[in-house]
């Protein structure tokens, strides 16, 4: 018995030993397919320092400017967010395995897998050549991201829930409507709620890079000022920027905590 157990240590150490060689060998296969200049990486520190010292000091003028697009790019998370929010709800549903069937799930796993292979430029890109320039565009184009990720969050929160509340309501005869309703909805909701709010203030961001290929919002302003090497402007605009997401990034934590506590 002694013997059975010293060989088990002696395997383990073994296996941990070849996962942390496989790990490493992973990471150096990754970083020579990068082909790093080191060198290079070395006397580029001058260029940097350079540019980032033509951001400095903010130019206030264009505050007012900023402020304008800052609520225009909120605007467009906050339809943009909760379109997509309502449009992943049935495909959560239909890809959660403890609930639909196999065909479905396959199907709507599927959908999700071709959102989330799409770059949000490129759907920027298709918006603005269906609506023209500005936020129509952005808030089309963030709608059709978020489902790529609410979805799969909601279809986590949705396999999640106690499989024996589900039991029950099966066993004393309860429709598939009424199981949703009364065994996953509760306990879904506040979960999903919270990542809701975190897709929110994730499409601020989202909505911000959206602006360089022309869906309005604060990026596009951003990415003018830029072009034209008004760095100093720009500054203004990424700090307004960083204001802004930090308050709300605060906001919405304190309100995924009371969200958790339920």
């Amino acid at each position: 018995m002694k013997n059975f157990a010293s060989l088990r240590k002696r395997f383990a150490w073994l296996s941990r030993l070849l996962i942390f060689c496989l790990v490493v060998a992973i990471y150096a296969w990754a970083l020579q397919g990068l082909n790093v200049d080191f060198e290079l990486l070395k006397n580029s520190w001058p260029y940097i320092t350079d540019f980032i010292s033509r951001l400095f000091p903010p130019d206030p003028a264009v505050l007012d400017i900023a402020i304008q697009a800052l609520v225009e790019t909120i605007q467009m998370s906050l339809w943009g967010t909760t379109l997509g929010a309502i449009l992943s709800l049935p495909i959560a549903i239909a890809s959660a395995r403890n609930v639909a069937p196999v065909w479905l799930q396959w199907l709507a796993n599927f959908l999700q897998n071709i959102v989330r292979s799409v770059p949000s430029i490129i759907l920027g890109l298709i918006f603005v050549a269906a609506t023209g320039l500005g936020a129509p565009a952005g808030t089309l184009a963030l709608s059709i991201y978020t489902i790529g990720y609410l979805a799969k969050f909601y279809q986590q929160a949705i396999e999640a829930v106690d499989s024996r509340s589900i039991e029950f309501l099966q066993v004393t005869g309860a429709s598939r409507l009424q199981v949703a309703q009364y065994g996953i909805l509760p306990q879904v909701l506040p979960l999903g709620l919270g990542y809701t709010l975190w897709m929110f203030e994730y499409n601020i961001r989202a909505a911000s890079v959206l602006g360089v290929v022309g869906a309005g919002g604060i990026g596009f302003q951003l990415k003018s000022y830029i072009d034209g090497f008004e760095y100093n402007k720009a500054t203004t605009m990424m700090l307004v920027l960083l204001i802004v997401v930090t308050v709300i990034d605060f906001l919405s934590s304190q309100l995924r905590k009371r969200l958790d506590s339920m």
